[in-house]
């Protein structure tokens, strides 16, 4: 039976991009996802690299901030071996809030510097800042990524579901509905898929395209953000609902998101939707990733990265090909210990 160094359930972003890293640092390594890889929240996100979003948990900034450093570069060597761009914008943010409430890293915009970044921008009665943030468009990203890792000789399996991640003898034993793989070190990457204590988080969005270009910077506004793409897109998200794996698409929910962004920009209102999606973030029951070694030597689990998957990549590849090569973390991951909830992920 064929033996890998490593297998990672799980080919969203966060499993490919370790992946990568790892087959760089030499490891043979074998992908498994239960449907077709990347097509679930990695390629359904909004692609927002918030390093300065004051939601983030205070106890994740330090690896929020470590990463979007690192997401340049992890760019430039994903676009590089994959051959495909993964549309990385570096035009910045404009945040809509109160003043009080503005992290030190936003500069405050006069109503005239506002109209001069961005003259369709209606800041309904908030303060508005600036802040150097980066954004990628999550589907070109996980395509390229994908590209990357297979051009690198990692092997990818859609159409796998992973069913069992247990020891054996030595080893660990991978289980899928239809063989059973052996390895030195597996990896839980599945998502909302990983079991209990992750469960999904629906989040609904659309895209539109206005007949003339409206907006160059992410907008973030109190109760809706919009994302612009290089290719004219823009996207308008999102939901945050608690129901499950349901990933039907509500046309009201979808209605009441663009009249949202509408009241921020007004062209929007009459913007042609082109798209409108669901997908399932992976939530945690304290809003924290799960990352680190089990008890069981050999198998590893790095899921559960909620609102943060995409810009965390690059730092979770890095922190876990660490560990699975039995060095420590470069940075302090206590806080996200497989340890601090009961073990039931199988």
């Amino acid at each position: 039976m064929k033996s890998w160094d490593v297998i990672i359930a799980g080919a969203g972003i966060i499993g490919v991009s370790l992946a990568l890293e790892l087959r760089q640092r030499g490891a043979t390594v074998l992908v498994l996802d239960r449907g077709e890889p990347g097509a679930e929240a990695s390629s359904a996100a909004a692609g927002m690299l918030a390093a300065a979003d004051p939601e983030t948990p205070a106890l994740l900034r330090p690896l929020v901030i470590a990463s979007a450093r690192m997401f340049p570069a992890f760019v430039q060597k994903v676009q590089a071996a994959g051959g495909m761009q993964a549309g990385f914008r570096r035009t910045g943010t404009i945040a809509l809030l109160r003043e009080d409430a503005a992290p030190r890293e936003y500069r405050y915009l006069s109503s005239a510097e506002l109209h001069l970044l961005e003259p369709s921008i209606n800041s309904a009665g908030h303060s508005a800042f600036f802040v150097q943030e980066d954004s990628v468009d999550p589907l070109l990203l996980t395509r390229a990524a994908l590209a990357a890792a297979r051009s690198c000789g990692v092997e990818i399996q859609g159409h796998t579901a992973v069913t069992e991640i247990r020891a054996r003898d030595n080893s660990v034993e991978i289980v899928t509905e239809r063989d059973t793989f052996s390895t030195a070190s597996a990896v839980d990457c599945r998502g909302a898929w990983s079991g209990a204590p992750v469960r999904p988080r629906k989040g609904q969005m659309l895209y539109v395209y206005p007949e003339a270009s409206v907006l160059q910077h992410v907008l973030r506004a109190p109760d809706v953000y919009i994302v612009p793409r290089s290719s004219g897109k823009i996207l308008i998200g999102a939901t945050l609902e608690d129901i499950g794996f349901d990933k039907s698409v509500d046309p009201s929910a979808i209605r009441d998101l663009q009249n949202l962004a509408a009241k921020y920009v007004p062209a929007l209102a009459s913007a042609r939707v082109t798209q409108s999606w669901a997908g399932l973030r992976p939530g945690t029951p304290d809003d924290l990733p799960i990352l680190g070694r089990t008890d069981i030597p050999g198998i590893f689990v790095a899921t559960g990265h909620f609102r943060n998957g995409i810009l965390l990549a690059p730092i979770t590849a890095h922190i876990m090909a660490d560990l699975i090569h039995g060095h420590p973390s470069p940075l302090d991951i206590h806080a996200f210990s497989p340890d601090r909830f009961p073990r039931t992920l199988k």
